[in-house]
């Protein structure tokens, strides 16, 4: 993979998808369906993928692409290919909340080595270099010329006093009875793969998921937050999260800066 390209790509497309994105989030009204697992989708969704899937495909035509929208990807498999959330927090963007994100990441042998999380509500984008470090662009964005970037990087966190993001979404017992097990400072909630990425600028020190996901809903945060120093591992033995499963589906894991005194599960 060439991949000063595949940065190139990815970022314009995440900033095209956003644009489309955010002519939709601002329009008197959307419509809202529903998939087959009974999760919504709207316009903002379909347009979004329908943007990057074009663009991927045309200037990656011979690596694999797993998007979530187009349900025929999901039986494919591939040691390496592309995989997309075009709008990740669609419950967000429903409920106008502004913490949903463009997902776009290079997976190879079962790991996200490349990715870029796009918040255009919000107007932060963090992604991965071509040699593999996580920068931070700063707003205002232009599609052919990159801004000003800063390179981002974990936490060296204390342990007494620990910065805990958890799901807006998907909160639940489960969670707050495994974050109990720590001494936590403080705790935020945030939507879609913005948790990786407070992770990965230090604005917080672990995320941990008790609660379905899929690959698309995390690859892209996990490139973000292996390059900024980060590790995402399994909820259930500690063992790395690994891309390319059998339905794209994940377990329950934890994100974390290496620094955390992980518990026990």
């Amino acid at each position: 993979m060439d991949y000063e390209k595949l940065v190139v790509v990815m970022r314009r497309l995440a900033l095209e998808a956003g644009d489309r994105i955010m002519e939709i989030y601002q329009s008197e009204d959307f419509d809202i369906k529903a998939k087959s697992d009974e999760s919504p989708v709207t316009a903002a969704d379909e347009a979004a993928d329908a943007l990057i899937s074009a663009g991927l495909r045309e200037a990656f035509p011979d690596t694999l692409l797993v998007t979530e929208e187009q349900s025929a990807s999901h039986s494919e498999r591939a040691d390496t290919f592309l995989i997309v959330d075009p709008l990740d927090g669609t419950k967000e963007f429903i409920h106008r909340r502004g913490d949903f994100t463009v997902n776009i990441a290079y997976v190879e042998n079962g790991v996200p080595t490349r990715g870029i999380v796009y918040a255009p509500a919000k107007d932060r984008m963090f992604y991965t270099l071509a040699d593999g470090s996580t920068v931070e662009e700063a707003a205002p964005f232009v599609k052919d010329k990159i801004g000003t970037q800063r390179t981002i990087g974990v936490s060296q966190p204390d342990n007494e006093a620990l910065m805990v993001v958890a799901s807006k979404s998907h909160r639940d017992q489960a969670t707050d009875d495994y974050i109990s097990k720590y001494n936590v400072k403080d705790m935020k909630s945030a939507g879609s793969s913005l948790k990786f990425c407070l992770v990965a600028t230090g604005e917080a020190d672990f995320y941990p998921r008790m609660g379905r996901t899929m690959e698309w809903d995390t690859a892209a945060g996990h490139a973000v937050l292996n390059g900024a120093g980060g590790r995402v591992i399994r909820f259930e033995d500690h063992a790395p999260l690994t891309y390319g499963k059998d339905g794209y589906a994940n377990p329950f894991f934890i994100a974390y800066s290496p620094d955390v005194d992980l518990k026990e599960t």
